[in-house]
């Protein structure tokens, strides 16, 4: 399936070429495998099923090549990713939720560590892999709550398993990268691997547990009052669209010259995307009245009270920068889950679309056709 609307986008690089996206199924995953497979890559999956439902990967009606299998489980990923042949891989698959990481903390640290190091493994024995981009997160910085943006080389950190566990994440990649990956090791060829550190993602399609936009959703379809942790916590909140094109940029750049990017990225949002959660819950609620909250006043696990990105280095070195304000995120997040509890419509395509034309709106090098 290629889009001609999309046509051009970043250099045309994915039309054709075999791309493994782990966590396909999950929300961000699904997104990106939509939009690669749009673009005209071969693209294969290797995840869990769905956790939640209604999942965002069946509604979009995707046929992929796919392994159901457990990142802990070294000798099925080595076998997907053997079967498959990839040349590029986007590592999205994770345990991704703060809360569950403090009931499951070995889980945790089984996936978001070990089994990016069952994925490293076998592609350190696949000779077709050019390309590993590893999404990790915001949090993986050690959190000073400073309103000082982080930047790539600030400590790394983490208080609640899940950052600890991404933290741990990022120090993996960057042995393997060092240890491995830079060099020939029989491929004929080395292996850029790069980080790239998003902040809070929202849009349609997320059903998942303990986050604030589905939570919100889940309940107005409900006629229920969502109850509010923490809602003067500040963090930086993006459309999913937003990270992924910086990693769809970064794997372009990567594939052009190897050498010049296989290092870590922010990508985040602009100062005004950097909302406490009142203001974001408040700002959905405008864009959808059936939306009402309360704040929760029971005791809850420690979060970080401040995060902040500087994005600085992508904007200067890959020309990334985000096309969508808060308004209009917020906007269209409300939109696609209003669409779709209303009358079974999803937008994707339509979110997709729109913001590849602000981005060529905006002159954006990777959007031009």
């Amino acid at each position: 399936m290629s889009i001609p609307w999309l046509g051009g986008l970043f250099g045309n690089v994915y039309a054709g070429r075999r791309v493994l996206v782990t966590g396909h199924t999950g929300f961000k995953g699904s997104w990106l495998a939509y939009w690669l497979h749009a673009m005209g890559a071969r693209v294969f999956g290797l995840a869990l099923p769905p956790d939640a439902e209604p999942a965002h990967l069946p509604l979009l009606g995707l046929q992929l090549e796919e392994a159901l299998v457990d990142l802990r489980d070294a000798a099925a990923v080595t076998d997907a990713v053997r079967r498959f042949e990839p040349e590029v891989v986007f590592h999205l698959a994770a345990q991704p939720l703060v809360r569950r990481s403090y009931r499951e903390p070995r889980a945790t640290f089984d996936t978001n560590v070990m089994g990016l190091v069952n994925l490293l493994e076998a592609v350190r024995a696949m000779p077709s892999v050019r390309v590993v981009v590893n999404a990790t997160t915001d949090k993986c910085y050690q959190n000073l709550n400073t309103p000082r943006g982080y930047q790539e080389g600030d400590a790394l950190g983490g208080h609640d398993p899940y950052s600890a566990s991404k933290a741990c994440a990022e120090i993996v990649s960057a042995s393997y990268r060092a240890s491995f990956l830079a060099q020939d090791e029989g491929r004929g060829h080395a292996v850029a691997l790069a980080t790239a550190r998003a902040g809070n993602v929202i849009g349609g399609g997320d059903w998942s547990e303990d986050r604030l936009i589905p939570d919100l959703a889940r309940a107005a379809m409900q006629g229920r009052v969502t109850a509010i942790r923490h809602p003067g916590a500040t963090r930086p909140w993006q459309h999913v669209l937003e990270p992924l094109s910086g990693y769809l940029l970064l794997g372009q750049r990567l594939l052009a010259d190897p050498a010049a990017c296989a290092e870590a990225w922010n990508f985040g949002p602009d100062a005004e995307g950097h909302l406490s959660v009142g203001e974001v819950v408040s700002r959905f609620a405008d864009a959808w009245p059936a939306v009402q909250h309360q704040l929760d006043s029971a005791p809850q696990p420690h979060e970080a009270a401040l995060l902040h990105l500087d994005c600085r280095k992508a904007h200067d070195r890959l020309g990334w920068r985000p096309v969508w304000e808060a308004g209009t995120m917020l906007a269209r997040t409300a939109a696609w889950y209003r669409g779709w509890h209303d009358s079974g419509r999803v937008a994707t395509c339509h979110d997709l679309q729109q913001y590849v034309a602000d981005a060529r709106r905006a002159g954006l090098e990777w959007a031009s056709r």
